[in-house]
């Protein structure tokens, strides 16, 4: 019998990889604890809460996930949208918004859970690479700007990245320069050791380091920001106190956009660091690993949680082989809850900064985008550059609407753009003109040398044939048509479907092409194609339908005549 899908990354779990995954998973714990804490705070819950939630996030979606590197805990995109959807619910109630924040990720948990057994995971379907590559581009870049004010010691303004980027500019001039030299030390180290001593763990010494120096130097007493103080002991187990069943009913449509903002930024965090290890990502099990980690973060007094992009690539750079090391995490986060809360209550906010910076910086692939850009402007794009501007154009829509609009609207506009983009390259597809070479036909277009004969014309529809582009293939077809044109023949090999009204534009194609005196005849049509072209023209004088094209113009004489 076939073992159950749990702990998947662990099957076949090779002794080498024991060390990496600990150093990952002391690397990323040094990141998390504090990163949890502020995270909290943005969700407007007490910082402890962020740590509540990362034990059992770890934990299931190792059981769960399909990734090997992916980190689950709280993040700034999904605790900006929880303190969004429970500050009008919860008014100045403090117990009932702890309440109603452990609630709603109960009901993200529930709906991920469900959205995964009933196998929605096609919906990463509707976001195409391209979208996920600008999505990601935007989104590290607004991690990036906001940490900057935490690396200079000045405030940090609200808003999309632009205004919070001119806030930094408005601030410089205060900056508080121990606290930006110790980020810059933090940096330094992290970006030093990672291009020199990679099997260094950089993090994790810039994070001790910079401990180090606030405990020898003062530094919190001089005007560093420090992280604080951490309460200590294990959270309550449990649905949240003084809820009632109505509660969770309103909180279930929020949650969906919780889930969709979560599941797409952890998809693209698990298909890139995938992508690098040569391994596959199942959408249906994110959508479980996403579920199951925000129940158990409900049901721990935590918070919403989502993967992680800035700590899946401190993960994947301290040398993650498998989900071991999230559990390392998860232990040794339940150590600190127990015993070492005071080790971090003296951690540089610069350095945090420093660290976070340094683990995203990497996702900032400009390059891809250049080459996205680079395939829309290539000459032989001219032939098939629908395709191209649409994947250049949804990636840019996605990247500046994170940078404009934040990341749910962001990631909205981009799937929107390519949906339309879509729709727009689907009413415009190519119709090849196309000439025998060989006994093979050839796209004249690419052949430029091919010559046709004058009386006959060769077309192949590179797409579908469907209500959206019907009227745009029978324009081109005729324009295509010359006085000597007698006889006009589709190649339906290309075309994999055809809808009623493709099927109406036909048969309108053939009369109209009559009145020319010119001829009409299908060759090649796949199954789905005859049957609707059968289906829709009845039994009165159809269409001629041949198996190959050169049957289909065989009746013309070899010499064709002059008109």
């Amino acid at each position: 019998m076939k073992s159950l899908p749990v702990f998947e990354s662990l099957h076949g779990y090779q002794r080498s990889w024991i060390r990496p995954d600990v150093i990952a998973g002391l690397t990323v714990w040094a990141v998390l604890v504090p990163e949890a804490l502020a995270y909290a705070s943005i969700a407007g819950v007490p910082p402890v809460v962020g740590l509540y939630a990362a034990v059992p996030a770890l934990i299931l979606y190792a059981l769960a996930g399909s990734s090997r590197h992916l980190v689950v805990g709280p993040m700034s995109a999904t605790a900006a949208l929880s303190a969004a959807i429970i500050t009008p619910l919860a008014g100045a109630d403090g117990g009932r918004y702890i309440a109603l924040s452990a609630a709603l990720a109960v009901a993200t948990g529930i709906m991920g859970l469900l959205a995964g057994l009933i196998r929605l995971g096609f919906i990463a379907s509707f976001i195409s690479e391209p979208v996920l590559k600008g999505f990601i581009v935007g989104l590290a870049l607004t991690i990036i700007i906001g940490q900057v004010p935490k690396l200079f010691g000045v405030p940090k303004h609200e808003g999309n990245f632009f205004e919070q980027a001119w806030g930094v500019l408005r601030e410089l001039g205060d900056t508080h320069w121990r606290t930006l030299l110790i980020g810059l030390f933090g940096l330094a180290v992290v970006l030093g050791l990672k291009r020199w001593l990679p099997l260094v763990p950089g993090s994790l010494l810039a994070v001790l380091l910079g401990i180090v120096a606030v405990a020898l130097f003062d530094l919190d007493d001089k005007g560093v920001a420090i992280v604080g103080h951490i309460d200590s002991g294990l959270p309550a187990l449990g649905l949240p106190d003084g809820l009632a069943l109505r509660d969770y009913l309103d909180l279930l449509g929020p949650a969906v956009g919780v889930l969709f903002i979560g599941f797409a930024e952890g998809l693209g965090a698990a298909k890139t660091y995938a992508a690098k290890a040569g391994y596959s990502i199942d959408a249906n099990r994110e959508l479980l690993g996403l579920g199951a980690a925000n129940l158990g973060s409900g049901l721990s007094s935590g918070m919403v949680v989502n993967g992680s992009l800035s700590k899946t690539a401190v993960n994947g750079a301290a040398g993650a082989k498998t989900q071991v090391s999230g559990l390392v995490v998860a232990a040794l986060t339940i150590l600190t809850l127990l015993f070492l809360t005071g080790l971090f209550e003296k951690l540089p906010e610069a350095t945090l900064a420093a660290v976070v910076i340094a683990a995203v910086i990497e996702l900032v692939d400009i390059g891809a985008l250049r080459r996205l850009y680079q395939v829309w402007t290539r000459l032989l794009a001219s032939i098939y550059g629908h395709a191209a501007r649409a994947d250049f154009l949804a990636a840019m829509a996605a990247m500046f609407g994170v940078l404009l609009f934040d990341t749910l609207p962001g990631l909205l506009i981009g799937v929107g753009v390519s949906i339309l983009l879509l729709v727009y390259r689907g009413s415009q597809p190519h119709i090849a003109q196309v000439a025998k070479s060989d006994g093979v036909w050839l796209d004249m277009a690419r052949h430029p040398d091919l010559r046709s004969r004058p009386d006959l014309l060769v077309v192949r529809v590179e797409a579908g044939l469907f209500f959206v582009n019907a009227d745009y293939v029978k324009e081109r077809i005729q324009h295509l048509c010359t006085e000597d044109t007698r006889l006009v023949v589709l190649d339906a090999e290309t075309s994999p479907g055809l809808d009623v009204t493709a099927a109406a534009m036909l048969l309108d194609l053939r009369n109209a092409l009559a009145h020319q005196r010119i001829d009409f005849r299908i060759a090649r049509p796949v199954a789905q194609f005859g049957d609707t072209l059968g289906s829709a023209e009845g039994a009165d004088s159809p269409i001629g339908v041949y198996p190959t094209v050169a049957a289909a113009a065989a009746d013309l004489p070899e010499t064709p005549p002059t008109r």
